[in-house]
C-alpha cells in the first residue's frame, strides 16, 4: 500500500490480512514530535489492522510538529492555543475521512491513538463527533473541554469504546488532569478503562502491552 498525498503527511503499514474495507488505526503524536514516533509501535501492533501515523500540521524546528501551540507566560503560567487546537481537530477530521475513502478503510471500525497532546485531540474528535470513531487509546493526556463542540454531551456515545492511561508523576501533564476523565466519560455512557502506571511522561513497556492487548480485544 503506498502513501498517498493527502492533506496531512503521514505513514501507513497496511493490513497483513484483507485490504479492502480493513479496520484502521490512526496514530497522533505529541507535542514537538513527529509521525515517526508512535509508529514505532506499528510492527507489534494487529495485522488486521491499517495503521496510519500521522503528522501535525505546525512545524516545531528543527525536526517535531504540533497540533497547537502552548505558550509560556510569567504572569498566566502555561496555556493551550484553543482556537489552534479547534483548527486542528478539524484538521484530523478531514484527513481521516480522506483516508477512509483514499485506502479503502471500514467506517465502522475507526480507532485513534493519541499521546499527550494527539490524546486531548484524539478525545476531542471521539466526544464531538463520535459517529466516526469506534475506539479510542488515550495515553498521557486528558479531556479538555475547551476543544470540544457545542452541546457534545447531547450526541450518542454509547457505543464508544476507550483506554486512558497515564503515569503517576507524569510532571508534564499532571496525574491528577487525568484523573478529571473518567468521571467524564461515565456521565456520557462510555465503556471504559483507566489505568495508571508508576512512571512519567512516556509509554513504558507495560503500558504498551496493557493497551494493545485492549485494542485486540476490542477491533
Amino acid at each position: 500500500m503506498t502513501t498517498l498525498p493527502l492533506s496531512l503527511e503521514h505513514l501507513v503499514r497496511p493490513p497483513k490480512t484483507n485490504t479492502n474495507k480493513a479496520a484502521a488505526l490512526f496514530l497522533f503524536h505529541g507535542y514537538g514530535s513527529n509521525e515517526e514516533d508512535l509508529f514505532s509501535f506499528a510492527p507489534e501492533l494487529p495485522p488486521e489492522l491499517c495503521v496510519i501515523s500521522v503528522r501535525a500540521p505546525y512545524p516545531m524546528p528543527p525536526y517535531g510538529y504540533a497540533w497547537y501551540a502552548i505558550n509560556f507566560d510569567a504572569n498566566f503560567g502555561k496555556w493551550s492555543d484553543v482556537q489552534q487546537a479547534k483548527k486542528s481537530v478539524d484538521k484530523m477530521v478531514a484527513f481521516i475521512q480522506e483516508a477512509i475513502e483514499a485506502y479503502h478503510l471500514n467506517t465502522n471500525k475507526i480507532s485513534l491513538l493519541g499521546f499527550s497532546q494527539g490524546t486531548v485531540l484524539s478525545l476531542a474528535i471521539a466526544l464531538s463527533y463520535p459517529d466516526m470513531v469506534q475506539n479510542v487509546i488515550g495515553l498521557s493526556g486528558y479531556i479538555d473541554e475547551k476543544t470540544l463542540v457545542e452541546s457534545y454531551e447531547k450526541k450518542d456515545h454509547s457505543h464508544l469504546k476507550m483506554y486512558i492511561s497515564h503515569g503517576e508523576v507524569d510532571p508534564v501533564i499532571p496525574f491528577t488532569w487525568a484523573q478529571r476523565t473518567p468521571p467524564i466519560l461515565e456521565k456520557l455512557g462510555i465503556d471504559h478503562i483507566f489505568e495508571k502506571f508508576p512512571t512519567g511522561h512516556g509509554v513504558s513497556q507495560e503500558n504498551f502491552y496493557a493497551m494493545n492487548a485492549w485494542l485486540k480485544r476490542h477491533i
